[in-house]
């Protein structure tokens, strides 16, 4: 045993004859902090050295009742995850710290863990003037329970470059205030819990750790039979993404190799896709 571990160990030891930790906690204290154990909504946020735009958007999302927040943290700069720690003060608040796994693999994580009925995803750059995006949100997955998958940033087609072996999105399809589209991407980018759970399982990690995953998703809820809609969302940028910022060289990587991958999977669906 090490020196420290016998010590802390000694302390501990001592605190407990003491019974200065006696009554510490009590059931009154944990019921106060006001716990929801299924929540309407979870927004899970990505962070990558963004505490300052995190922090920004926090106090409007707990403006949604029985709010679940989850941020993941990449962990490449300590001082950011303290200041997320310091700023996650409530019970349905949650920061999880990824050892620079990137968002195909945290958000997979975080969707588990979530509770919401209905999940969003947001990248650390997001920013909103009101909550009406959730509540909107919120209205269409009720009147459309075979919905899987809601974006609020931009509704595409998939494109299949046959002579590249390469698909990506395609032309954008929104239409009115709300549609349905062949896919979406982030953020923010809806997630139907319980569908999810059901028939999606998982982000798939072939994709790993970033890149198309997304339309990727999407495609899958289409030849699921599951839909996927867009709406308006309104966001507004409040600063240059992470991916812009610190991953030109690896992005360009990524979209060549899951680009052909993305083709392999779904160009005998094209007809399919096509269609909405």
């Amino acid at each position: 045993m090490g020196l420290s571990l016998l010590l802390n160990k000694l302390k501990l030891s001592l605190q407990k004859r003491s019974g200065v930790t006696a009554n510490k906690k009590c059931y009154a204290a944990w019921a106060a902090k006001g716990h929801i154990k299924e929540a309407t909504v979870s927004v899970i946020i990505q962070s990558h050295n963004k505490s300052v735009q995190v922090k920004h958007v926090l106090p409007k999302l707990r403006q949604y009742p029985g709010v679940e927040i989850i941020v993941i943290d990449d962990g490449s700069d300590l001082n950011h995850t303290h200041d997320l720690a310091e700023a996650l003060t409530g019970a349905n608040e949650y920061l999880v710290r990824a050892n620079d796994l990137y968002e195909n693999i945290t958000y997979d994580k975080t969707i588990r863990m979530a509770s919401g009925r209905y999940i969003a995803l947001l990248q650390d750059d997001d920013d909103f003037d009101s909550i009406q995006w959730m509540h909107r949100a919120v209205e269409l997955f009720e009147a459309h329970p075979d919905m899987a998958i809601l974006g609020g940033k931009d509704g595409l087609g998939i494109a299949f470059e046959d002579d590249r072996q390469w698909a990506h999105g395609g032309e954008h399809q929104e239409k009115g205030d709300f549609c349905f589209v062949t896919a979406v991407n982030r953020a923010p980018m809806w997630i139907n819990k319980e569908l999810f759970t059901q028939h999606l399982h998982h982000i798939d990690y072939r994709f790993a750790p970033f890149q198309f995953d997304d339309y990727e998703l999407c495609a899958r809820a289409w030849t699921l039979g599951l839909k996927v809609g867009w709406y308006p969302a309104a966001f507004k940028s409040l600063s240059v993404g992470g991916m812009r910022l610190w991953n030109n060289a690896f992005t360009t990587e990524q979209s060549e190799k899951n680009g052909r991958l993305l083709y392999t999977l779904y160009r005998d669906k094209k007809e399919l896709l096509d269609k909405h």
